[in-house]
């Protein structure tokens, strides 16, 4: 419960810093790299040193994978129907088809299925929803962002993805034992991308501006807290016929808000920043509602 009060504290922070104009109009900016360069990469390597992953539970990793591609169709289509602008689009694949696996995620795993399905969080967080970011989120930002850009230009951008190295990194030397200060400072480096994200996030929301984009919210967050985990759900349980608790911990996963990482490279992309501040402001939030509605459903299965 901690952790979900500190994502709030963090976001009123934020707005009261703008309000008071304490800090510079675009300090925004030197946070969103601090967090790319420095907090991103430190939770990556942290994480993925140690993960450990088991064959029984491929349909719980390959969750984050087939709700970014599903998002990113659905996205690609309403786009082509309302004839919304390429960095909209762009916003609405990375914040509508990414969830908050980590910071909501697991804490509400906790709250609502126990200790137990911590490890399948973890997973379907590191081998999923930040390895997607990593690779498929940094595609469609840089797409979106620069127009038409050179697969060569695409893949370098994800070659040179500072969390993408961190992932090669930890993946590296998982054979080998880190040091215990290492893994601390590392540990500490890594607790601040959460805080920082919604500091910044709070630094540029502007509840005023939801009337400008009413439109692609009310559908970025209609796929993210109901369709993007229908579908999941139709496919796992009608589909594959999966039942149990690493199903309902990996639906259940997929109904979480929009991921924090993700907005931050997607106001990096300058794709849409007022979008995508009220996408996690108003989702992270909206999903306290829909997110005990979402297990009472899954207890059929």
């Amino acid at each position: 419960m901690s952790n979900i009060i500190l994502l709030f504290v963090c976001l009123a922070i934020g707005l009261l810093l703008r309000k008071s104009q304490s800090v510079p109009e675009n300090a925004h900016i030197s946070i969103n790299t601090f967090i790319i360069y420095v907090s991103l990469p430190a939770l990556t390597v942290v994480q993925l040193h140690s993960v450990q992953f088991l064959p029984s539970l491929l349909y719980a990793v390959a969750m984050p994978w087939l709700l970014f591609v599903a998002g990113a169709a659905f996205f690609w289509s309403a786009a082509k129907l309302l004839k919304l602008a390429p960095e909209t689009t762009g916003g609405l694949m990375l914040l509508g088809g990414l969830a908050n696996t980590s910071f909501v995620g697991l804490p509400m795993i906790e709250a609502f299925c126990g200790a137990n399905g911590m490890t399948v969080g973890i997973l379907i967080d590191q081998l999923g929803t930040y390895l997607v970011l990593s690779t498929l989120g940094i595609a469609i930002a840089t797409l979106y962002s620069t127009g038409e850009p050179s697969a060569r230009a695409i893949l370098m951008r994800i070659c040179t993805f500072p969390p993408f190295i961190a992932l090669l990194v930890a993946l590296a030397l998982s054979p080998v034992d880190v040091p215990a200060w290492l893994t601390e400072v590392l540990n500490r480096l890594g607790d601040t991308l959460a805080p920082l994200a919604l500091v910044s996030v709070g630094m540029q929301l502007r509840l005023d501006q939801i009337r400008g984009v009413k439109a692609p919210l009310a559908i970025g967050l209609g796929f993210k807290l109901l369709i993007g985990p229908l579908l999941l759900a139709g496919l796992y349980v009608g589909l594959l016929h999966a039942t149990g608790s690493v199903t309902k911990i990996t639906v259940f996963e997929s109904a979480m808000g929009p991921q924090i990482g993700a907005s931050i490279v997607a106001i990096q992309h300058g794709l849409n920043p007022p979008l995508i501040t009220l996408l996690v402001g108003v989702g992270i939030t909206l999903s306290f509602l829909t997110l005990p509605i979402w297990w009472y459903v899954l207890q059929g299965i």
